[in-house]
């Protein structure tokens, strides 16, 4: 009876491997980190679109999907905006990072402007 178990046990096993192997995908090895992808997760981009696409559309006819208005989507950005302004430290930094790209856009403009004119210039005196 020991040997029917350990038989079973290693048939079984092989037919685990058959099957990941069957969708198309290489097993991770033992050096890289995490499981390997399996199901919905395994599959391409194109293949989730299409799935999540006729759910959608399922939800549709079937009466169930939601539609945001503009009202509805007016509160939900009003209430993200209020959490993350909450964060001080993050806000000072938005603010920060805007002024910085306006300096140096500005900086950039006139840089070119000069070096322009230099060139223009330096071609003159040749």
């Amino acid at each position: 009876m020991a040997t029917s178990k350990e038989g079973a046990s290693k048939s079984s096993s092989s037919g685990n491997a058959q099957k990941s192997d069957s969708s198309g995908n290489a097993q991770k090895g033992a050096g890289s980190s995490g499981p390997a992808k399996r199901g919905f997760a395994a599959m391409d981009e194109e293949q989730q679109r299409q799935i999540a696409s006729k759910g959608g559309q399922a939800a549709h006819q079937k009466g169930t999907a939601h539609e945001f208005d503009s009202e509805e989507a007016r509160r939900a950005g009003q209430k993200g905006g209020e959490a993350v302004s909450r964060n001080r430290a993050h806000m000072a930094d938005i603010g920060r990072k805007g002024g910085e790209s306006r300096q140096s856009a500005a900086r950039n403009m006139k840089a070119a402007a000069a070096a322009d004119k230099g060139s223009r210039q330096g071609g003159k005196e040749e």
